[in-house]
């Protein structure tokens, strides 16, 4: 098969990672096209049929890119397979309300300029879809555009690695999984695969040694290798690969030592994701549902991009509505408790916020982030607030500001994936947000 066959389908079996594999935090692609960062006046998909130069289908390699990624953010359910995180059949919690109508005129500076910016302009230039401000406990900002209203749901890319190793975090306080086991002990499986010599805390905290290259524009890169055997679209008569995420973890190779420098590889999340299901006995989607979605009171269930075997994507999978992750923001800011009742152990959340080392972190080279470390699948800031976030590629971000007891949470569709496209506004605009609460 000549190479440019074989990139145009491992193109295709990307996708169905959502994209946000991509779409790691490493990720510097970008569309060839700038799209315009407001909502077009023909949508996508409208009519019935559509118009036939307005039509998205899964079967087109570009369905995640260009002006099409705006649509495509809220509709990974209608493009590729799908597992329902329930939020069960209670009435949703209440979110109070006390918006503040001077929160736009919030004014910042961006990183490498000196022309200021202020709040409600940065929602536009960051391709924002939605963003929620909460401050205090009670929601003091909310908009929308592009895809997303309050009823709808956005892919939330890699924050979904948060979400589960917020759930390893838990397992490990209740004493259910032991953070110095090696994976193999947990997963035999994994004797063979550079895993197997990990230990759970290395792979939550991504130091592990693996060879493994997210280089897109390389077609024999592991990450096509990666996409193909974790699609879950019909495999070529010839192909003689992994056909599951369980699969092709057992056939990672190592390359350096566990422990000795961070290394975003989103592998590292469904490996711990594996981990997670094999010690409680419940796949992640499960244990989310029971242990946030429901007890939280959510107002949506939502869902998560699966496997060939139904397998959930931990590195990616999830999209969920904008006030939900505003709750999970909420309870990370009260360390485990959401209206009075401790849902997650606060030990959990307490190790999380401290971070990981920063000087395993600087090697990876985060020029917006020169303090920063990761700890549990959640970025670290180390700034004077001592804020950490969940991140996304194309600009999603669950930020928590301790100091300034406020929660933000965006999604958006930046057409540069790496966050660093969307940071050099972001964050001075949320630094500027919470020292505006603060007074």
């Amino acid at each position: 098969m000549n190479h440019t066959i074989k990139h145009s389908l491992a193109r295709r079996w990307l996708i169905p990672l959502c994209a946000s594999l991509a779409l790691s935090g490493l990720a510097q692609a970008e569309s060839p096209t700038q799209p315009s960062a407001t909502q077009s006046t023909t949508p996508w998909m409208s009519g019935f049929p559509p118009a036939p130069e307005r039509i998205i289908r899964n079967s087109d390699a570009d369905f995640f890119a260009d002006e099409k990624l705006r649509w495509t953010v809220c509709h990974m359910q209608e493009l590729l397979p799908t597992k329902i995180l329930h939020r069960g059949l209670g009435a949703p919690s209440t979110l109070e309300y006390q918006l503040d109508s001077k929160l736009d005129q919030v004014s910042f500076t961006p990183f490498a300029t000196q022309d200021s910016m202020t709040w409600g302009e940065a929602f536009a230039t960051n391709y924002t879809d939605g963003v929620i401000v909460l401050h205090n406990g009670k929601v003091v900002y909310e908009r929308y555009d592009g895809c997303l209203n309050e009823q709808g749901i956005h892919a939330s890319m890699s924050m979904t690695k948060s979400l589960v190793g917020l759930l390893a975090e838990t397992l490990i306080a209740e004493g259910v999984i032991d953070e110095n086991a090696l994976a193999r002990d947990i997963i035999p499986e994994l004797k063979d695969s550079a895993f197997g010599s990990a230990t759970v805390r290395q792979i939550m905290n991504m130091t592990t040694g693996l060879k493994y290259s997210e280089d897109y524009s390389d077609p024999e890169a592991d990450v096509w290798k990666y996409s193909q055997a974790a699609s879950s679209m019909p495999k070529p008569g010839d192909y003689k690969g992994p056909r599951s995420y369980f699969e092709y973890l057992q056939t990672v190779q190592g390359e350096g030592k566990h422990g000795e420098a961070f290394a975003y590889k989103t592998i590292n999340t469904d490996t711990l994701g594996w981990i997670i299901s094999r010690s409680s006995g419940k796949s992640v989607v499960q244990l989310l549902s029971e242990r946030l979605w429901q007890p939280l009171g959510t107002e949506q269930s939502a869902n998560f991009t699966i496997d060939s075997i139904g397998t959930p994507f931990a590195g990616g999978g999830l999209s969920a509505g904008l006030r939900d992750l505003a709750r999970i923001g909420q309870l990370m800011l009260n360390e485990g408790k959401f209206n009075g009742e401790q849902l997650i152990p606060s030990a959990a959340i307490q190790s999380i916020r401290q971070g990981g080392d920063p000087k395993l972190f600087a090697k990876a080279g985060y020029d917006n982030m020169p303090n920063g470390s990761y700890k549990s699948m959640w970025w670290h800031f180390h700034n004077a607030n001592q804020a950490y976030a969940a991140r996304g590629v194309h600009g999603q971000t669950i930020y928590i500001d301790p100091t300034a007891n406020m929660v933000i949470v965006r999604f958006a569709s930046h057409p540069k994936a790496a966050n660093g496209g969307n940071d050099p506004t972001s964050l001075p605009a949320y630094q500027a947000v919470a020292d505006y609460l603060m007074k």
